[in-house]
């Protein structure tokens, strides 16, 4: 007996992709902003090779760099 309670998957929103909507720059920034509290030390994101997936994801590369301010 199959368990009615099951939902039916929504193909239609399983296929957007709404990380095609969000900045790379917010994205760079929240990075940035989260290594450099946990580290103690400003950094900096940069997000290159941006390639979005099927099923609502993204492939990318980060790099991450601490950034130099000589009044520090």
């Amino acid at each position: 007996m199959a368990n009615e309670q099951e939902k039916a998957i929504d193909v239609d929103k399983l296929l957007q992709n709404k990380l095609k909507s969000v900045s790379i720059g917010s994205l760079e920034n929240a990075i940035a902003k989260v290594v450099s509290e946990m580290v103690g030390e400003d950094y900096k994101c940069t997000i290159s090779e941006v390639k979005y997936t099927l099923f609502s994801g993204a492939d990318f590369h980060v790099k991450i760099e601490l950034t130099y301010n000589p009044e520090k």
